[in-house]
């Protein structure tokens, strides 16, 4: 599998499995882990709050047995304060909580070093240059090796942008929420790569898109109401074979891609995930479909 550097040298898959979809079952959660190997899978991503600490344990234990596999790449998140006992957390981006924390998932995922630790989130109204600190303090303790954040708020990307060393960016990005092309020249003149999460619109892009629009998409999609989503994933379907091909190949176009993030709740699920993304469409079939979908905009937290 095509694999993508950070710049600090990090290797990433192009294809990362999102890790809060295994479960607490850790039988059933390795079957997957497992199959993500086979599949020439070697980026994992997890965060401290996913089942408030239990996934990042599981994730640490099912990868063990990997460890001399030299380029297993590991990414965690932080910024919630929780408490696994009320199920309940809370935003605290301070250098105190980041600091305190890192140590936590290092314990939990067995590791000494951690490769790529990100914010979970974040507000323009935060102290970022506090928590810009403490990721520079951590690199420095050599705690960890990388850090970027998970944000679809313009104003607080370009912040980080211009102001930190992140390498990695996560967001929402699939060939219907196309929000972040908008964003994508800047970030590439900055060397960071895109962590794409939802690649596949919570099941609307792939082969059962028509029971997933009736079932979760009564209400639309960003600027679509449910009329005009059924008109595009009509379209879509009557041109294209294999929907997540499609957006899979529309997020492999962009330079600035560093991994495309996919859950799976089986192997099975994976090895199809995979196969869409072997599949390879041309440039023209690429900007086709492209021409099909909307143009969407951020709106907000744009200053």
């Amino acid at each position: 599998m095509q694999k993508n550097t950070l710049k600090s040298g990090i290797e990433i898959s192009e294809v990362g499995l999102g890790c809060m979809s295994l479960g607490t079952d850790i039988n059933h959660a390795e079957t997957i882990v497992d199959e993500a190997i086979k599949q020439g899978i070697t980026y994992f991503d997890t965060a401290d709050l996913y089942d408030y600490g239990e996934n990042e344990k599981i994730v640490g234990q099912l990868l063990k047995k990997y460890q001399n596999q030299q380029d297993i790449v590991i990414g965690s998140k932080v910024g919630n304060h929780f408490d696994k006992d009320k199920q309940e957390h809370f935003w605290d981006p301070s250098k105190e909580h980041i600091m305190k924390s890192i140590k936590e998932s290092l314990q939990r995922l067995d590791l000494e070093q951690l490769d790529l630790y990100m914010l979970h989130g974040g507000t323009i109204e935060d102290n970022k240059d506090e928590t810009i600190e403490a990721f520079e303090r951590l690199k420095e303790q050599g705690l960890i090796k990388a850090y970027g954040i998970s944000s679809i708020r313009p104003n607080v990307i370009d912040y980080y942008l211009k102001n930190s060393n992140i390498e990695t960016i996560m967001m929402q990005f699939s060939i219907l929420d196309n929000r972040p092309e908008s964003l994508l020249e800047k970030i590439n003149e900055h060397g960071v790569k895109i962590l794409a999460r939802g690649p596949v619109s919570k099941g609307l892009l792939t082969h059962k898109s028509n029971e997933v629009l009736d079932r979760k998409f009564k209400d639309g999609l960003l600027e679509y109401n449910y009329n005009d989503l059924s008109d595009t994933i009509y379209q879509l379907n009557k041109e294209y074979d294999d929907l997540s091909s499609v957006t899979f190949s529309y997020l492999k176009s962009f330079d600035a891609l560093g991994s495309i993030i996919t859950g799976a709740s089986s192997p099975e699920q994976l090895a199809e995930s995979i196969r869409s993304y072997n599949g390879t469409l041309s440039e023209d079939q690429i900007k086709h479909a492209r021409s099909i979908v909307k143009n969407i905009e951020y709106t907000n937290h744009l200053q």
